[in-house]
């Protein structure tokens, strides 16, 4: 009697981070902040994978470089808690606003940039979930109308804005490889 090898088990399907019961403790709002903050990190992973240091620093066809991209995002996630929490910008952070066109940081280095924002925005985001999403904030010098609750989706939508960028650019990038 022969056995035959077992079958190869196939990798588990992807499940988008909505779906996984994640941040269960966290009101509504919030939690979809730290879902598309989740699918971000999936996204940016997946399909920055295999590109080379100076392909992300590249502008196919006049596209935006997808180390900008990266850097945006993570810079951005922390102006806009910032503003979410009540505060304005500090000069690091309007410095380092001037500094996202650009740099010579590799792809690890920028995936890491965008986790430890991502990490330490979480923190932030679970505070503000907690608060009346309704309370008016004030945006930049000219205090420009939102609330707590504009700011956190504001942080989702622009994320998933500049990740569909990213995505856009990589697959460009790979085209153009031949």
């Amino acid at each position: 009697m022969s056995t035959s090898p077992a079958p190869a088990s196939s990798p588990a399907p992807y499940v988008e981070p909505w779906l996984r019961g994640t941040h269960a403790d966290v009101p509504a709002a919030g939690r979809a902040v730290l879902h598309a903050l989740d699918l971000a990190i999936d996204d940016l992973t997946k399909w920055t994978a295999g590109l080379t240091d100076a392909e992300i620093h590249s502008q196919p066809h006049g596209l935006t470089a997808v180390a900008f991209h990266l850097r945006h995002i993570a810079r951005s996630t922390d102006r806009i808690l910032t503003y979410a929490e009540g505060g304005q910008l500090t000069r690091e952070q309007l410095d380092a606003l001037k500094a996202e066109q650009s740099g010579e940081e590799s792809l690890a280095e920028l995936l890491a940039e965008v986790e430890v924002a991502f990490s330490n925005a979480a923190e932030r985001i679970r505070v503000l979930a907690t608060a009346d999403l309704n309370t008016f904030r004030g945006v930049g010098r000219k205090q420009l109308p939102t609330s707590i609750g504009g700011a956190l989706i504001h942080v989702a939508d622009h994320t998933q804005r500049h990740v569909g960028q990213v995505v856009t650019t990589a697959k460009l990038l790979r085209a153009l490889r031949g």
